[in-house]
């Protein structure tokens, strides 16, 4: 299993732009699926978006972040990215980032997550 450790979470202005990174340590990142979730108290873990292993680029993301969200990767620095614009109050939580060897399918387990980072957008 990969290591995982996200950076990037800050408090930023309703409309602004974010971009989390997810960095792995650990061996044959490219083979492993990669994703977002996020949380907020008293709610259940939310899919954010997934990326398909090697160099494919096959990207899935939950309706309310497609065409505001996109994510990516740069295996050669063993990282993952999450790029966020026109950021909502509602986006507001801890975003962590998971990492397994599945290829991506709706509900699956992921094997590896990281701690999370914790985005705040004001209005």
């Amino acid at each position: 299993q990969v290591q995982l450790v996200e950076s990037g979470g800050r408090l930023v202005q309703a409309g602004g732009s974010l971009r989390l990174s997810c960095a792995a340590s650990g061996r044959a990142f490219s083979d492993y699926t990669l994703g977002w979730f996020r949380q907020t108290p008293g709610k259940e873990r939310e899919f954010v978006a997934a990326i398909s292993r090697w160099s494919s680029g096959i990207t899935y993301y939950g309706d309310s972040m497609k065409g505001r969200f996109t994510i990516s990767r740069d295996n050669a620095k063993n990282t993952a990215y999450l790029q966020m614009n026109s950021l909502k109050p509602e986006d507001t939580a801890v975003y962590y980032c998971a990492a397994d060897r599945a290829p991506f399918s709706s509900g699956k387990n992921w094997g590896s997550w990281g701690q999370g980072t914790q985005v705040t957008v004001s209005s």
